[in-house]
């Protein structure tokens, strides 16, 4: 008696799947969800004083897909209210969050800031 042939095991392999790319195609103002008054409020002069620096950074563009004003970096301990300050002397107010590496700047902070996308600049991290 013959037993039926098995067809051979073969692994099928495709080519990964790519992911989208979040906003692929959509500018730097349709990623950012700020309002114009959040941005004002934002890049406000504030009263010297009270902020304490916590030190410098070179800060790379952070995911559009994390809406808001805000940096991460090693600098940062805890989550709090402060301010970045480029050498220029523009400056934000942003959401401070702890990070590990590279230091990141929010979309909406690069775009209050005036920035290039593509830029990495060298900021002033303060807290309140």
């Amino acid at each position: 008696m013959m037993t039926p042939s098995k067809p051979d095991a073969v692994a099928q392999v495709s080519a990964p799947m790519a992911r989208p790319v979040i906003g692929a195609g959509a500018s730097a103002a349709a990623l950012d969800q700020t309002t114009a008054a959040e941005r004002a409020a934002a890049t406000a002069v504030k009263p010297a004083g009270a902020e304490r620096a916590l030190g410098e950074a070179v800060v790379a563009l952070g995911s559009p897909a994390e809406q808001g004003l805000w940096v991460k970096s090693p600098l940062i301990v805890a989550k709090a209210k402060g301010r970045v300050v480029t050498e220029s002397g523009a400056s934000v107010a942003v959401d401070l969050l702890p990070g590990s590496g590279s230091a990141s700047l929010s979309l909406a902070a690069f775009r209050a800031l005036g920035l290039g996308l593509t830029d990495l600049p060298q900021v002033t991290i303060y807290a309140e």
